[in-house]
């Protein structure tokens, strides 16, 4: 099967996708207006401009196809307990080791197993601390005391490397009830805070957010509003919704040091009937296909890598799939034309992605430009446009 990645295309390192980041450019909190983001618009006639997100819907082209990612966040971090022989066989004469003996510790879900809804991938911390065997309990809603009553149990089943693991959940009638009560919004590491329960739920969320299932947001959309999205339709534009729901694969670290090297984690998505129908006719009628972040990106490529009918004509296939596709410099899209995108992190899978449709030169000196422009970065950061 074709890659899409160019074969003349040599060795890349992940070095080469570094940038400085002062430390005070990481927006720890969103801006009170969603829509209030500056927006840097890149094309690649090797040009930019500095705008406001409230010009995007003015930027498209009236006969775009814009394509949206409606998964919805779930708070996915959970606090709990361990229990059994190994938490009791620790030293309690440090901090730490007290902690330990009480069995404190803090699970990330990442990926739903789909032949086991009770399975599920997940990041663990402690991670040395946690094996396969051990039982896991998690109490009440946040900030309730160590021994508030339990409302889920796990058992760890398997272990992986870098505090993976695959837990067990007992089987509850209401499990996602109990999620929503017990469960943090899961914010990013470099979020220097804990969630607001209220705030962040909301913020979090893309206001068009539908099919739960990522633990991280689609961070290009926050910004929308339904005013900005009613201008949209008002300018004739055509507005397609798929779903991918954002895991390991999005936001994992790259820990080799050649690009091709890396492998992605698997993340469920879908691509519905209807908006494969849109996708198709506008490319078969030469419009432009603009992807609202890298998750998009991702679910469109891939669902084009694996469509079998492209010979017959259709690019993308209608259905569901298991996107662990890579894209860095020397891809050639299938699919999308145009992204609307936050800023991403250093040497990151999302920072090579962008190289691939900007040119990495370019986009790391449109990156510089932000920096010394004071442009806000990451998840509740300001956006760019690729086009």
């Amino acid at each position: 099967m074709d890659s899409g990645l160019n074969p003349i295309i040599s060795s890349m390192l992940v070095s080469d996708f570094q940038y400085d980041l002062p430390p005070d450019r990481i927006a720890q909190e969103p801006l009170a207006d969603r829509a209030g983001s500056r927006l840097l618009c890149l094309n690649r006639a090797e040009s930019w401009q500095d705008r406001n997100f409230r010009e995007f819907p003015d930027l498209l082209r009236s006969d775009d196809l814009l394509v949206l990612n409606n998964t919805r966040v779930f708070p996915a971090r959970l606090y709990g307990h361990r229990s059994g022989q190994r938490a009791q066989s620790l030293s309690p004469h440090n901090r730490a080791a007290r902690d330990f003996l009480r069995g404190r510790i803090e699970v990330l879900l990442t990926r739903q197993l789909a032949d086991n809804p009770n399975e599920w991938e997940c990041l663990v911390r402690p991670g040395r601390k946690i094996g396969v065997g051990e039982k896991l309990s998690f109490g009440g809603p946040p900030g309730s005391p160590p021994d508030a009553p339990c409302e889920l149990e796990a058992e760890v089943t398997e272990r992986g490397s870098f505090g993976e693991r695959r837990i067990r959940f007992a089987a509850v009638p209401d499990f996602f009830a109990r999620i929503e009560r017990i469960g943090h919004v899961p914010l990013p590491p470099y979020i220097h805070r804990d969630d607001d329960r209220a705030a962040d739920r909301d913020r979090y969320q893309t206001v068009y957010a539908q099919a739960r299932g990522s633990v991280a947001a689609p961070t290009a959309g926050l910004h929308f509003t339904p005013e900005i999205l009613d201008r949209i339709r008002a300018r004739g534009i055509e507005i397609a919704e798929i779903t991918l729901h954002v895991g390991l694969g999005t936001f994992q670290p790259v820990r080799v040091e050649k690009v091709e090297d890396h492998k992605l984690h698997r993340e469920w998505c879908e691509i519905p009937a209807e908006a494969a129908r849109a996708i198709n006719l506008a490319k078969a009628e030469g419009r432009r296909v603009v992807a609202v972040g890298t998750t998009t990106v991702r679910t469109l490529e891939y669902a084009a890598e694996h469509s079998a009918d492209r010979a017959g004509g259709d690019r993308v296939k209608a259905g569901r799939g298991e996107a662990d596709i890579f894209i860095y410099p020397g891809y050639r899209f299938r699919i999308v034309d145009a992204l609307l995108t936050n800023f991403h992190l250093p040497q990151s899978t999302l920072l090579m992605m962008l190289c691939a449709l900007g040119g990495k030169e370019f986009v790391l000196d449109a990156y510089r430009h932000a920096v010394e422009a004071g442009y806000r970065f990451y998840s509740y950061g300001d956006c760019m446009l690729i086009e």
